[in-house]
Order: C-alpha cells, then structure tokens, then sequence
C-alpha cells in the first residue's frame, strides 16, 4: 500500500505527465465493494436520494455500444464518496504535483462492457477555463484487470508539455477517430508515444491536467470499470465570467469561491480537510473504505 512517493516516481511523473501503480492503490475488498455500488449506481438506486451532476448513459435510452460515465456519482452513493474523497488519495495527489492541498472538483465513473465505443483523446486542462487557476490533477482506479484490447485510458507521454488545445466536447463520447485530437495536436518534430495503461485490478495512474488522455473501443470480453477523482487546487475559485454548463450552477451571485458542500477540500498540509466529511461518511458506510488498507 502506497504512503510515499519515491523520487523515481516523482520523476516519472514530471517526465510523462503521469505515474502508473501496477496493482494493489486499494485493496481486493475496496474493489469488490466498489463494483456492487457501480451496478446500483448505474441502476438509478441513489442512496443519498441526491442524483449525480452527470448522467451519460442510462440503460434503455443509450445505445449499449457507449461507454457508461456518471459524474459526481459520489453525491449519489457514500461508498463511491468514501473512495473519491479519500484523503490519502489526496495528499498523494497533492505532492505529486506539488500544490499544499486539493479539492474534489468531480468523480467519474466509468464503465466499458464488451463491445462499447472509445473515448476521444483530451486535455483536461482545456476544460478548466470556468476555475482559477484552471489546474488539475486525476486520480484514476481500476475496478477489473485492464487490457489495450479492453478499452484501458491510454496516455501520450510528454503532451503535458505541449500547448493547450481547444475545447471540443463533441469529440469525446463515441467519436469516428478517438486520436484525432492528439495527431492534430502533436507538435511539429515531436515523437508521439501512446501509453496504454495495464494495471491489476486495484492498480492506479495520476496524470496531469494537460496530458492527452481517452480510451479505444473495448474489443475484449471483459469488462473495464474505473473510479476517478478529478482534483483541483484547494485554494481554487470560479472565474467570476467564464462559466461550465453543469458545474458553474454552484457559483453564488457575488462570490467566486467553491462552496465546501459541493467541492470538499479532500487534504491539506495545514490539515484542513473539510470538517463535516468524515463524520458524514462514516455514518454511511461504517467505516469500511475507511479504515487503513482501504483507499482513505
């Protein structure tokens, strides 16, 4: 179980705008639990009540080759929130990239059955206009043993430090050619290398918020299933004018900072972690993913 970095790693991650965990970021019983919350949780069962800020795909209205994605489905189910906002997650996120805290800015949850479509390749960072500073960090969690033929997020090593591209959301879900954005981004005189991610079950990567990531079609028969936490600075603000379609709805008239209910500072350094999260969740899932050994 990861505590520390080591140079090496720290390295990589400067190098390649990400860092791989092979196996073993949680544990087999976090894995478990966590895939019995993703069938609920894509089910439409919301054991808070409270739905999640994004739902992209719901059985019956979507085809069945699209990835499934659910954004923020933490809100929606404690045990995914114990995960996402897991404070040993945070700190080690947080000196990896070097910031003195962070916050959650949302989670994903991400599933590829057999035979679903890729995801196109992105910066995070081109979506970030609508925060100051428009920084962030990911931390993604493999639920099953992943695969390049089984859909596993893919990295273009060193894009982290090419210019940021343009946002286009049209081009994420499903998209004819899911390299597009990378071979038009590549600069000039720059060897392109595409990093498929294959970890164990329970493996894990970090990446930078301008490393070119998304997932090919899943062409395998297995299953790829990933909890993701998408942090951001806990000193972040909105911009007071550029503004997000779903996530500038939590900025209040007047005032530019990120309310706590809705982004929690996940770790800080000065130990400012949000007050009210670990009381809440242990209320909801007795301490399961809490306890040392269980991602937090």
């Amino acid at each position: 179980m990861i505590e520390d970095w080591t140079t090496e790693q720290r390295e990589a991650f400067d190098r390649d705008g990400f860092l791989i965990v092979e196996e073993g970021f949680i544990d087999d019983q976090a894995v478990e639990l966590l895939r019995e919350r993703f069938d609920r949780l894509f089910e439409g069962d919301y054991v808070t009540g409270i739905s999640p800020d994004e739902v992209n795909w719901v059985a019956g209205r979507d085809p069945e080759d699209r990835t499934r994605q659910i954004c923020n489905g933490w809100k929606a189910d404690p045990e995914i929130a114990g995960q996402v906002l897991a404070e040993r997650t945070g700190r080690l996120a947080a000196e990896l990239i070097g910031w003195d805290g962070v916050r959650i800015l949302q989670d994903n949850c991400i599933w590829k059955p057999p035979g679903t479509k890729s995801l196109g390749m992105h910066q995070d960072g081109s979506y970030l206009d609508y925060l100051v500073p428009p920084e962030m960090i990911t931390c993604w969690i493999a639920l099953d043993d992943t695969s390049a033929e089984a859909g596993t997020i893919t990295y273009a090593a060193g894009s982290h430090n090419w210019p940021r591209s343009p946002k286009n959301r049209g081009e994420f879900h499903a998209p004819p050619n899911w390299l597009a954005p990378l071979e038009r981004a590549l600069p000039d005189g720059e060897e392109l290398r595409l990093v498929p991610i294959e970890v164990k079950a329970g493996g894990a990567s970090f990446h930078h918020y301008n490393t070119f990531h998304g997932s090919g079609p899943n062409t395998a028969t297995v299953h790829r299933r990933a909890v993701i936490s998408h942090l951001i600075p806990a000193a972040t603000e909105f911009h007071p004018v550029n503004a997000d379609p779903v996530y500038s709805r939590y900025r209040r008239a007047g005032d530019t900072s990120m309310d706590e209910s809705y982004f929690p500072v996940v770790w800080s350094r000065e130990g400012g972690r949000s007050a009210w999260l670990d009381a809440e969740l242990a209320k909801h899932f007795g301490g399961v993913l809490a306890e040392p050994g269980h991602g937090t």
